[in-house]
């Protein structure tokens, strides 16, 4: 395609084509029957030369639009032109284009354009591009009419490559590799609303991925892995930008069925087992929930009994209610991952998990095995959930998953955990890799959306100022800025707090894991939260658009909304967090007795003395609300008081002599709160942490902008507490929300390229309303 931008090159011939032809690309993309009409036209216009008719043709393909810099250059020689022309010469389009033409050729070649059947074809053409409104002409008149920059056009003040390789990291050349894989043709999957031909094609795609090595990253060496867990995180995330039936199926696959052979098998079962299952040539599932117990997992009711006389394992069902339900991987599969209560000579162990086959090489269901397809999904259909039942199905004992429970040859049930609750929560840390993955994936989700709606409200314009004058670009109105900055800031912020949390995973100590999963249970409900609200956001700043589904968001929306529910319902993942810090802050007191009651008291005192004070309460001046020590310390004051209030009140109740569970009732919302402002005020350290890291320059300076916007926001989003904590005063609130405002309108030239940071393939993103 002819794309040089020297605006001396364009033809009279080819002015009087390119009103048409500027807005009939610049707000939607060529259809193939618009295309067939304008190069028949074209074809037969008689002022046209063989080598003005070559160019019109070539910048009419749907699939090589013109570039940006082409574009551009079309309105620069349509300004230039349009100078010529008296103010009443401008009737429609087609008329533009003629006169511009006239303007512009030489003396003896301008009675070719006065020819009647030129402006009939043009006209012809205007109807069929459907652009021969009053609209129409009066946004092609501004622009000519305004050749300063609009901000659509401004740039940002950063680099986004090297915002993009911030985020990366250290792990960019394996989300790299899989965005260029998941650029080929093959890993389209489209509008598909079959449910079995969509799961025949996501195997093939996840399978596809398994030959790439992706579905082993972090298997041991040994077992054909590599032993890279922060890659396989890395890896996951980018496979969520692009289609999340394949990404669920591929976490159901090498996260949760692999992941629990090897996380909670010994070497015997990696061995056997891992390389089978990496390769997808064992295809397996995790069989956990059960319809009657979802999240409450420590009272299933699947058993698992030991029958010494010929160690073996027994799997039984004991009724409809204790099925297994919503398993990925039902329905294709033939093992399941099987988490059940151990009975070992008449006595519960508690949950673990047994391998047991259900299929046979040929597919058939094995003796005792009941599998039901558990049909049509609100969302994520390419993936097999289905139901499973177990009567009485033996397995070897050598099928249990051995590290934190066993038989001797007795018979006689070992453990290297004595303690129950710590081998059951032990065992659970499984699921800890699942949730950070879960949670990264609802930030992709949401970053896909924020990255069609920014891209999608650079080129869509509503409303005029005047009249005659061209429609307002629609994020450069405020409230569509405030829809959509504040979930991109927070997009930012859980990618860093939910990597950082991977990081620190993949070389994680036993010691280390409680404080790990309590940090990823509170994660994943904010991240997942996050992209429910962001896809619904962005799908309504869309407008109608957004309902189509060619533009990614139906699937989008049904695909992510499980991610709030599964692997733990978020609600009860934030009850765990607040669990988890008053253990944590009982038993400071009880390990370090009067000095840990001195040292909270003195920092007690000392941050009242600092903080509740008029000056403090009532400071208002914008370089203290931008102070990063005040964003600190103001998420730091709410958790800790929030977590003191809470321990008080519980306290209360059971010296009244509530019983535990409903002194928990009564503090249910309360613990919520709690874990809320405990996971925004990590993600605010774990924010800043990452730009201390980053390298020197525009990127990292912006970046510290994100985490001010961050954490203004997370306070004027609550302010109520901080204002009946009398924290602040109603004037320092006013402030805050004056900042914020300010802040969005700065934010507004950046927002293309905080998206553009994402680099999410065109592929992944799958929207017509981009093309």
């Amino acid at each position: 395609m002819y794309t040089s931008t020297d605006i001396s090159e364009l033809t009279p011939g080819v002015l009087s084509l390119l009103p048409l032809f500027y807005v009939g690309w610049s707000d939607s993309v060529l259809t193939p029957a618009e295309m067939d009409v304008i190069h028949q036209k074209v074809k037969q216009m008689p002022h046209l030369t063989e080598a003005d008719k070559a160019y019109l043709m070539e910048n009419t393909d749907p699939r090589n639009p013109p570039s940006p810099a082409l574009f551009k250059s079309w309105l620069d020689a349509l300004r230039q032109a349009s100078a010529q022309l008296p103010p009443d010469s401008k009737q429609n389009l087609a008329q533009l284009g003629i006169d511009i033409a006239k303007a512009t050729a030489a003396p003896e070649g301008r009675q070719r354009f006065d020819d009647p059947q030129v402006l009939k074809a043009l006209l012809h053409i205007e109807r069929e591009l459907g652009v021969d409104t009053h609209e129409d002409l009066n946004g092609m008149i501004r622009q000519l009419a305004a050749p300063q920059l609009s901000m659509a056009e401004k740039t940002g003040s950063f680099d986004p490559q090297k915002m993009q390789a911030i985020l990366d990291g250290p792990t960019a050349p394996i989300k790299l590799a899989v965005r260029n894989l998941l650029k080929d043709p093959f890993f389209h999957v489209g509008i598909m609303r079959d449910k079995e031909e969509h799961r025949c094609r996501i195997l093939e795609m996840v399978r596809a991925l398994a030959q790439q090595g992706h579905g082993a990253l972090s298997y041991p060496v040994g077992v054909g892995g590599k032993a890279d867990i922060v890659g396989n995180i890395a890896a996951f995330q980018t496979f969520a930008c692009h289609d999340l039936s394949m990404t669920i199926k591929f976490g159901v696959q090498f996260g949760l069925f692999g992941g629990a052979i090897l996380h909670l098998g010994t070497e015997r079962h990696h061995r056997r087992y891992l390389p089978l299952v990496g390769r997808a040539e064992l295809l397996g599932c995790f069989a956990m929930t059960e319809t009657g117990h979802g999240s409450n997992v420590k009272e299933l009711e699947t058993t698992a009994t030991y029958v010494h006389e010929r160690r073996s394992i027994i799997v039984h069902t004991p009724h409809e209610g204790a099925g297994k339900e919503y398993i990925g991987n039902a329905l294709h599969g033939s093992m399941a991952a099987v988490f059940a209560q151990f009975i070992v000579n008449g006595e519960n162990h508690g949950i673990h998990a047994v391998l047991v086959p259900y299929r046979d090489t040929k597919g058939d269901l094995l003796p005792g095995i009941t599998v039901r397809d558990c049909g049509y999904k609100l969302g994520l259909n390419g993936v097999d959930n289905g139901r499973l039942w177990f009567d009485n199905v033996e397995v070897p004992l050598d099928n249990l998953l051995n590290r934190y429970g066993d038989v001797d040859p007795d018979g006689r049930y070992t453990s290297p955990i004595e303690n129950d609750n710590k081998r059951f929560f032990t065992m659970l840390g499984a699921l800890v890799g699942g949730r950070i993955c879960v949670g990264l994936a609802g930030v992709s989700a949401a970053k896909k959306a924020l990255t069609i709606a920014v891209r999608y409200a650079l080129k869509r314009r509503q409303f005029a100022p005047k009249d005659g004058e061209p429609e307002t670009i629609i994020l450069d109105y405020p409230s569509h800025q405030h829809r959509l900055t504040p979930l991109l800031v927070r997009a930012y912020a859980y990618h860093f707090a939910l990597n950082n949390l991977g990081d620190r995973y993949a070389v994680a100590s036993s010691d280390d894991m409680r404080q790990i999963e309590t940090q990823a249970a509170g994660l994943k409900a904010m991240a997942t939260w996050l992209c429910t609200q962001t896809v619904q956001e962005c799908r309504e700043a869309c407008g109608g658009k957004g309902y189509l589904a060619e533009n990614s968001f139906a699937d989008l929306k049904a695909d992510s909304d499980i991610f709030t529910t599964f692997e733990g319902d978020n609600t009860v993942l934030m009850q765990l967090v607040a669990k988890g810090l008053l253990t944590e802050f009982r038993q400071s007191f009880h390990d370090d007795g009067i000095w840990a009651v001195m040292r909270y008291m003195g920092g007690k005192i000392g941050r009242t003395l600092t903080t509740y004070n008029p000056y403090f309460t009532g400071n208002t001046e914008t370089e203290h609300l931008l102070d990063p020590t005040f964003h600190a310390e103001a998420l730091l004051a709410r958790e800790e008081k929030i977590l003191v209030s809470l321990s008080d009140r519980m306290r209360n109740y059971l010296s009244k002599r509530f019983d535990p569970y409903e002194a928990f009732l009564k503090c249910q919302m309360h613990m919520i709160a709690l874990a809320k402002a405990y996971i925004e005020h990590l993600t605010y350290k774990e924010l800043v942490a990452s730009i201390e890291r980053a390298p020197v320059g525009a990127e990292r300076d912006f970046l510290g902008k994100i985490a001010a916007y961050f954490a203004l926001h997370c306070i004027h989003e609550d302010k109520g507490w901080f204002l009946e904590a009398e924290y602040m005063n109603a004037e320092k609130s006013k402030a805050i929300r004056a900042v914020l405002n300010k802040m969005t309108q700065e934010f507004r030239p950046e927002l293309e390229g905080l998206v553009a940071a994402f680099a999410i393939p065109e592929a992944s993103l799958d929207a017509e309303i981009l093309r």
